[in-house]
């Protein structure tokens, strides 16, 4: 749904991002209000803002929808503001990564609709933003009782133009399914990469020698503190029901290796490889068939896009792919995925007439 005056409260990464969708998606004019006026000034550089407001009173003069893009410390004091300040026909959405706190902040307003796309980048500002963000995102819409459903339909059909998916979501409910998917994740990823920091083995350091297990459970670890400890303060009731339930099951793995229960691991294995094939589901047709090839490559220009560019001419799709680099002496190694063993075996055997070594394994094992 076409939205003609878009009103954005904080113009970092997210909220220009937001600018940048809205002006490629129709005729938009976007109006930018953030206190950091180095921030807004970027913003409006990038073309993601039309017009830089002096304040929020003027950013709202007028905005048909105003997307509140503060950080989750300030994003209840941010909503109501906005509330209070933007005119009867102006609606209020946000895009907050905790949903409970910002919709008791609204107070009922039916004006409000809580918003969380479920996206981003280890980037922050304004001068990192993209109108592509969005597209094939999940943006969870928190509607609350009292919300005026032609205003809903308003910031549904405005998400839509992103390129993103809306969900409807209750907002406890939001911030119970993000602690377990996002916030937990991130929490583990710090204690697992700090226990491996801490410890000593024999003299030996665990991270100078760490495989490819601990590097991919732990790329989240040490993201940007500025937004994490708020994320965790925020939603710390969700995120210690996670913790204490991740606590009972590795109280579980405890008892089955004290007693040897060969069963039980077997068990938890299998449960496991279910899961993650659900999960890949929702990425991928036909995750049993997906096939990962690993090729050693050297650190020079040109590898990459000569590697893509022969799968390419022979018509292998890469579903996904992944670089780790080394060093440049060493190169590094780029992890690709294909669907089917055939197609997988082709590209193989391409790649190793070029002088490449690769391994080949199915990604569900």
């Amino acid at each position: 749904m076409a939205v003609r005056r878009l009103a954005i409260l904080g113009t970092g990464l997210i909220g220009a991002s937001v600018g940048l969708a809205a002006k490629r998606a129709g005729d938009t004019h976007v109006t930018g209000y953030d206190p950091d006026g180095e921030m807004l000034a970027t913003a409006v550089e990038r073309g993601a803002v039309d017009e830089a407001a002096p304040s929020l009173e003027a950013a709202l003069a007028g905005a048909e929808l105003a997307v509140v893009a503060a950080p989750v410390a300030q994003l209840t004091a941010q909503v109501a503001a906005a509330l209070q300040a933007a005119p009867e026909a102006c609606t209020v959405t946000d895009v907050g990564s905790t949903k409970e706190s910002v919709c008791a902040a609204a107070a009922g307003s039916p004006r409000f609709i809580g918003g969380h796309p479920v996206c981003g980048s280890e980037a922050r500002g304004a001068e990192h933003a993209s109108a592509n963000l969005f597209e094939g995102a999940t943006w969870f819409l928190a509607p609350l009782p009292e919300t005026d459903p032609e205003r809903y339909r308003l910031v549904h059909g405005f998400v839509s133009s992103l390129g993103a998916t809306p969900v409807a979501v209750d907002p406890r409910a939001h911030d119970r399914l993000v602690s377990l998917t996002s916030h937990l994740p991130h929490a583990l990823a710090n204690l697992l990469v700090n226990q491996a920091g801490a410890t000593r083995v024999d003299g030996h350091e665990p991270l100078a020698a760490a495989g490819g297990s601990l590097r991919d459970m732990t790329r989240v670890a040490g993201a940007n503190p500025r937004i994490w400890v708020d994320i965790f303060l925020d939603n710390a009731e969700e995120l210690r029901a996670a913790l204490a339930d991740h606590r009972r099951r590795v109280e579980q793995l405890e008892s089955a290796l004290d007693a040897g229960d060969a069963g039980f691991l077997a068990r938890w294995i299998a449960e496991a490889a279910g899961n993650r094939r659900r999960m890949l589901e929702q990425e991928f047709t036909e995750p049993g068939e997906l096939q990962r090839l690993r090729v050693h490559i050297p650190d020079r220009p040109g590898v990459l896009a000569g590697i893509t560019q022969a799968l390419g001419a022979e018509r292998i799709n890469i579903e996904d792919f992944e670089l780790r680099h080394f060093s440049p002496e060493r190169g590094g190694v780029l992890t690709m995925l294909v669907t089917g063993e055939g197609e997988a075996r082709r590209a193989g055997d391409l790649l190793e007439a070029q002088g490449y070594g690769v391994v080949i394994a199915p990604v569900m094992g």
